[in-house]
């Protein structure tokens, strides 16, 4: 379930696009939490299902990381994630390229997310 990718450290992550894994949902706070399986196995996750409360832990993010995952829709590139995140945090956010990258690799490393042309070189 949770496993850790290797990040090519090669790879410019303003030219790539972002792609969510998870579903979320939105708390009375107006942050996002995502909704990460408990199991990745069906059979375990059917018969877990009818004892457990949940079958998802919820990643609680923060009011910079609701406004990436919103973002990430599967279409814009982090360059664009990146310009709209400063236009809506301005100074807040700074250094916005760095946060965002940095932010999107434990992501990616964790499989939050893919990333469009990482999947189709067959990684």
């Amino acid at each position: 379930m949770f496993f850790r990718k290797k990040i090519d450290t090669t790879i410019n992550y303003l030219e790539l696009t972002p792609v969510r894994n998870y579903d979320h949902v939105v708390e009375d706070t107006g942050l996002i939490s995502v909704l990460v399986p408990k199991f990745d196995i069906k059979w375990l996750d059917k018969i877990m299902s009818k004892i457990i409360k949940s079958r998802f832990f919820k990643a609680k993010l923060d009011e910079f990381g609701t406004e990436t995952w919103l973002e990430m829709d599967g279409t814009k590139s982090v360059q664009s994630v990146s310009e709209h995140l400063q236009k809506k945090f301005g100074d807040k956010i700074n250094p916005v390229e760095e946060r965002l990258t940095k932010f999107l690799s434990e992501l990616y490393k964790y499989n939050f997310i893919t990333f469009k042309e990482l999947n189709t070189k067959g990684n």
